[in-house]
């Protein structure tokens, strides 16, 4: 009886222990990987200021990161292809657990959690052919690798879960990748971007491809809005595209809709969009080239709005009133009103993306 009371006694101390949340990590609402100016690399937490709450170090160059929707935890991505994804517990700094792929596989950059957290989703693409591949971890039990199933695309890049939902989203690139320090593409003649809605289970619900001249337009990046708009960011690789749209809507059940500025701002963009983002507010949507160096903001219909500059933007996330972005300068800047400020210069080079933690 008294070893049954213990056992009880200890489970109910166990479910009062506190749970750590994102406050215990310096309430962050971004995460951003950087280079260093000694060469080495780290993951960093960013307030909505744009200060620093937290720095881990990574073994190579970053791509992007997702972070848990409660608990303090990141997963940042290698650059793409890449072979590291690694649990981090930003509260501490500690990495817990390197996710293990299986043979022949690369991470391509991104990943998602499931609304409780207790899944992870990542892309990732299989060598010799570029199929995509997303595999399922579980997070309650040391991240071990618990499923996958089919991106329904060659190269997935993005994934992001629909708000309310455990459904998905995959932006497939369409583009086989070597798995070498080349990155060769090796198939941009046959290239079949899509955007495709799937289950938690891997089950295809709904597939969005261009037509057919736009078929060297490779869709990357997502940004999703409370209501299920999704924007979807694109980078061209066709070279007689001189002001190819970048940008793309949808809505489940709706044809695409692509929007562009006008020719002259378009074909600033060098047929190159590197991260997008909709504004604090939603109610307009920004667009970054670190090629052209400018940003590209729209209302939310896809209206162009206007372009501003900044020398290798390419991170972006949404702020009250506007956006906040990144550069390999060092430099956070906030738009607001029609205007790029910088906000912080840090002495480090910003990759990728700005990506906004769950609030």
């Amino acid at each position: 009886m008294g070893s049954r009371r213990q056992f009880i006694a200890s489970l109910l101390a166990a479910s009062a222990l506190p749970t750590l949340s994102w406050a215990d990590a310096g309430n962050p609402r971004y995460l951003a990987a950087a280079r260093e100016p000694g060469g080495g690399y780290a993951l960093f937490g960013l307030s909505v200021a744009g200060r620093d709450t937290f720095r881990v170090p990574l073994p190579a160059r970053g791509h992007a990161a997702a972070g848990h929707p409660h608990q303090p935890l990141a997963v940042a991505f290698a650059r793409r292809p890449g072979t590291y994804a690694l649990v981090i517990d930003c509260a501490d700094g500690r990495v817990l657990h390197q996710l293990d792929l299986p043979e022949g596989r690369r991470f391509n950059g991104h990943g998602a959690f499931s609304a409780a957290g207790d899944v992870l989703y990542t892309s990732e693409i299989v060598a010799g052919s570029g199929r995509g591949v997303i595999g399922q971890w579980d997070t309650t039990r040391g991240f071990r690798r618990i499923g996958e199933f089919a991106s329904h695309g060659i190269g997935p890049h993005e994934i992001a879960r629909l708000p309310g939902s455990e459904d998905l989203v995959v932006a497939n690139g369409g583009i086989h990748t070597a798995l070498n320090d080349e990155r060769s593409k090796l198939n941009l003649d046959t290239m079949q971007p899509n955007l495709s809605y799937v289950s938690a289970g891997g089950r295809l619900l709904e597939q969005v491809t261009l037509a057919a001249d736009l078929h060297r337009n490779s869709i990357r990046h997502l940004a999703l809005r409370a209501d299920g708009l999704v924007a979807f960011a694109m980078q061209s690789e066709d070279p007689a595209a001189l002001a190819p749209p970048l940008l793309g809507l949808h809505r489940r059940g709706a044809p695409p809709v692509l929007a562009t500025a006008p020719e002259a701002q378009q074909t600033r963009m060098k047929g190159y969009a590197g991260s997008i983002a909709f504004s604090g507010d939603g109610a307009h949507i920004a667009l970054t080239s670190p090629h052209g160096s400018v940003v590209c903001v729209f209302e939310a219909a896809g209206q162009f709005v206007g372009m501003l500059n900044r020398a290798d933007v390419s991170g972006v996330g949404p702020a009250t009133g506007g956006f906040l972005t990144t550069d390999g300068l060092g430099g956070l800047c906030r738009i607001k009103g029609g205007t790029l400020s910088p906000l912080v210069a840090a002495p480090r080079a910003w990759d990728n993306h700005l990506v906004t933690l769950p609030t």
